[in-house]
């Protein structure tokens, strides 16, 4: 199933639209899936949620809901043209719980990942809510350093370009030897002679997607 949506959320005095996909023949009262959130680039955000499916997860599982054969929940929010993920931490926070609760997330498998603006928003989130995800990965995005020394527990895969013009690679670099350097467990995967768009690769030519569906908290 596919589902676009919006949700009036706390601390929000507008609407963020969302899309919701779960695999064939599932039932929240039956079974308890995992859930991977994921954050679009600064291009598909304001009011036309179609722009939303251009890249990455909702890309490849609004085309198949069943993608590479996963059991797995996404969720998809759209970002308000005058924001960024970075302003809307909580209200994001508040509609994944919101899912979560409506259909029966399994609360130990809960991952996050997005691209530029949305690589952005994945360090934040992760930082922010350093407890709560199973895994992260941010795509050619980056953070403020100092806080991504508290992600010593959620496993990190960070991907870049490394001929990214518009977020250097060096944003990536950072965060997670900041990360490693806290004793962490953060990989950074730099595709030789690739500008801004390393989500293809990162999406298409890895085990992401799996790596992310099957990642589950420990402790």
């Amino acid at each position: 199933m596919v589902r676009t949506s919006s949700s009036f959320v706390k601390d929000s005095f507008s609407k963020l639209s969302y899309i919701v996909t779960t695999p064939s023949g599932f039932d929240p009262s039956k079974e308890s899936l995992p859930l991977i959130v994921y954050l679009h680039g600064v291009g598909e955000s304001g009011d036309n949620i179609e722009a939303v499916k251009t890249h990455g997860i909702p890309k490849y599982f609004c085309e198949n809901q069943d993608y590479l054969g996963l059991r797995v929940v996404t969720l998809s929010p759209q970002c308000p043209w005058d924001r960024i993920w970075n302003g809307v931490t909580a209200q994001l926070m508040n509609l994944i719980e919101i899912i979560s609760s409506e259909l029966n997330i399994d609360k130990n498998r809960i991952t996050i990942t997005g691209n530029s603006m949305g690589g952005f928003g994945t360090w934040e989130m992760a930082c922010e809510y350093n407890n709560y995800f199973a895994a992260a990965a941010p795509i050619c995005g980056g953070g403020m350093t100092w806080r991504a020394s508290a992600l010593v527990k959620m496993p990190i895969r960070a991907f870049h370009g490394s001929d990214d013009f518009v977020v250097p690679v060096e944003y990536s670099k950072l965060m997670v030897d900041t990360v490693n350097a806290a004793h962490g467990h953060a990989e950074l995967t730099i595709f030789d002679n690739v500008g801004h768009d390393s989500w293809t690769s990162a999406y298409e030519k890895t085990d992401l997607i799996k790596w992310l569906a099957s990642a589950e908290k420990q402790g």
